[in-house]
């Protein structure tokens, strides 16, 4: 059996998004599994995932679902429980984003085989945000980015530039071919150090498979793409001086991330679980203290 007060709860809570249960709208829920509103009101975000995974509710379009929960800021409403506060306290004090913990926690997500990102991504594989200005397509908008940034950094031939996460490749490819440059990639996913090497072969760039701190070599320029979010809010400030360290003075890093417009120490349950484990979002606050008395920001 079920308990009402949880139904009530869940519902209530609910249309302060602008959810109705089993509504018409696009966006509402349609429960089959009473049991779903105690799951939820125990577990949070995680149960309300695993349970839509195990069929317990569906919903015509499961991203505006979302975005209704996200824009009511819903996170403020319900009290946290005891398993995510102790969670919260654990990220302040551990480092998750350890050179070991780190390969386990990219293996999980990008080893998990090329062919899925191949499926999913534009056909460069950047797995990063792309730049929709002047674009009508995904490939077009990824292109657009890579070019962008080439210009942002001023490429010239014969520079040396390093890529910190270079993912599948694309922008040392792209910077290679078009620009002229020497590339250096670096990656701890074997899948993605694999896959750069094969699509790299013949040009003037070396894909490695090594960690950012390991690094001891200096580059004209730094770029970095969707990478700063696995390097956890303990490792921001070790991650800035690093590439201080390998930037010569007169050169220029760029940083892509994605942000938070909070500070955290701690991302989502369900996130941490089934997409990128012990990552972080960065918030301006976090950034700007790592980069203090390091660069100027542009």
């Amino acid at each position: 059996m079920y308990s009402n007060n949880a139904k009530k709860s869940v519902t209530e809570l609910l249309s302060i998004a602008g959810v109705t249960v089993n509504g018409n709208a696009p966006w509402d829920i349609k429960v089959h599994n009473d049991n779903f509103y105690e799951r939820v009101l125990a577990g949070g975000s995680l149960a309300l995932g695993e349970s839509y995974m195990e069929k317990w509710w569906d919903c015509a379009h499961p991203d505006e679902f979302i975005s209704h929960l996200i824009s009511s800021d819903l996170e403020n409403t319900i009290k946290k429980s005891t398993k995510l506060k102790t969670e919260i306290v654990l990220t302040k004090v551990l480092n998750y984003q350890t050179q070991t913990r780190a390969r386990n926690n990219i293996h999980m997500h990008y080893d998990m085989g090329n062919e899925v990102f191949r499926a999913t991504l534009d056909k460069r594989m950047v797995y990063s945000c792309a730049y929709w200005r002047d674009a009508a397509t995904l490939d077009e908008a990824q292109e657009n980015k890579l070019e962008l940034a080439c210009r942002k950094l001023k490429l010239k031939p014969g520079m040396h530039v390093l890529d910190i996460g270079s993912g599948w490749g694309s922008f040392s490819k792209f910077a290679a071919e078009n620009y002229g440059v020497r590339v250096t990639g670096i990656s701890i996913s074997e899948e993605q150090v694999k896959y750069s090497k094969m699509i790299c072969e013949g040009l003037p760039v070396e894909i490695k498979l090594m960690d950012y701190r390991e690094l001891n070599q200096q580059f004209d320029c730094i770029a970095s793409f969707g990478m700063f979010e696995h390097v956890g809010h303990k490792n921001h400030r070790i991650y800035m001086q690093i590439a201080n360290q390998c930037l010569k003075d007169d050169g220029l890093f760029l940083l892509e991330t994605i942000g938070n417009p909070v500070t955290r120490t701690y991302i989502d349950p369900w996130m941490d679980k089934y997409i990128f484990p012990k990552s972080l979002m960065p918030s301006i606050t976090q950034m700007g203290q790592a980069i203090e008395g390091i660069f100027l920001v542009e």
